[in-house]
């Protein structure tokens, strides 16, 4: 259950933040790229974070680093909440996804340590599903502090239960990474990287990974502006029909659980991968044709995550196994890939900008592109026995 609520940090730091980015972009007056950079600035924090965090856990073990992350985002979501001006908050964005990096891919790892590799897809899949509560909770708790209180209770929320989360894993959590299963301290990281980035089965599961992140993070972002700026709803419309992208996540991730035992991971990330070049498509040309409306712009994000969940647990486990040694690594690099990529595309979506829906289709779509070329691989590898 702790474990479980570790997870939920990146949604604070992340999905909470979706409904309250107009309203920053209100108060201070800002243009639309800048407004965004406060939302993509902590994908590319965290992006980096989790490559020392993993790293750093492999080395000196789970609980310490894992905590320690913890008090990071407390302390930089008290900062937003009390900042003046987009500087002030870019600092405690900063921060806060400073801490956040650590929660998801460290909920990784000690769960590989815990359980080992022969049930570590199932146990994935419900850590993930767990994880997807917070794009539930987070977006509508945020939504209605915004229309209620203001931006800033959005933050106090968060540090609250950054506050809450972090004094459970102090008194429940153990450490999992026993000393002489760490990696050698005189090893370099960049070494770790050049030897899982050497096996292109590796680099094909992380960038799947990280490419199906940048669609959904792109079309979040994207949505959150039509919805306030082009059809004029509110921040809660918003994180109601926000729902819909945790919900598909929450349920491709019990498909995959179920599935797991069954269903080779290469198939399923494949799998994963048609749903989202499907969804994407669709929506591309209903918003080309100009439909847009909520539906036009949710249902298809329900499929991207439902794609995502499918695939997502899969490509984790089959990143890690690469070389079991450096599964922290391993799972440090896949959770970069997946935020550096989401940032990157929130960012050149916000780049392209323009008040109307054509540039969601071109970044989403891109985006899309990506995910197929790299879900094939896997499967074609495996096809040819190549590891």
């Amino acid at each position: 259950m702790t474990l479980a609520s570790v997870t939920l940090i990146g949604p604070l730091a992340l999905h909470a933040f979706l409904p309250v980015m107009p309203e920053v972009k209100s108060e201070f007056g800002i243009s639309d790229a800048l407004a965004g950079l406060t939302f993509s600035i902590s994908l590319f924090i965290i992006a980096f974070a989790t490559l020392v965090y993993g790293s750093l856990s492999d080395r000196y073990g789970r609980r310490p680093v894992l905590l320690a992350g913890l008090a990071l985002f407390t302390l930089g979501s008290i900062v937003s909440a009390l900042s003046s001006s987009v500087t002030g908050l870019l600092v405690g964005r900063i921060i806060q996804a400073l801490g956040a990096g650590g929660s998801g891919g460290l909920a990784r790892a000690i769960a590989r340590d815990t359980y080992g590799t022969d049930v570590l897809v199932k146990v994935i899949a419900y850590l993930t599903m767990a994880y997807a509560l917070g794009p539930m909770i987070a977006p509508v708790a945020a939504g209605l502090l915004v229309d209620s209180t203001g931006w800033r209770g959005a933050f106090w929320f968060a540090a609250l239960a950054g506050a809450l989360i972090g004094a459970a894993a102090y008194v429940v959590l153990y450490e999992t990474h026993a000393p002489e299963h760490r990696a050698q301290r005189g090893s370099s990281f960049l070494h770790d990287y050049v030897r899982l980035f050497s096996h292109l089965r590796f680099t094909a599961f992380v960038l799947q990974s990280g490419f199906s992140t940048g669609c959904f993070f792109a079309m979040a972002a994207a949505n959150a502006f039509l919805m306030k700026d082009y059809l004029g709803r509110s921040a809660t419309e918003f994180s109601m029909y926000f729902l819909a992208f945790p919900a598909g996540y929450f349920l491709g991730n019990l498909a995959s659980s179920r599935l797991s035992q069954r269903v080779a991971l290469e198939n399923m990330v494949l799998a994963g991968t048609i749903v989202n070049v499907l969804a994407v498509a669709s929506q591309s040309l209903a918003l080309l044709a100009g439909y847009v409306t909520p539906l036009v712009l949710f249902i298809p994000g329900f499929l991207i995550t439902f794609g995502q969940g499918l695939a997502l647990p899969n490509t984790q486990v089959g990143a890690m196994r690469v070389i079991p040694s450096l599964a922290g690594t391993a799972s440090g690099i896949g959770a970069f890939c997946q935020m550096f990529l989401g940032a990157l595309f929130v960012q050149i979506y916000t780049w392209l900008a323009d008040g109307t829906p054509v540039p969601l289709v071109i970044t989403v779509a891109s985006a899309s592109v990506l995910v197929l070329a790299m879900g094939v691989i896997p499967v074609a590898l495996k096809a040819r026995n190549v590891t």
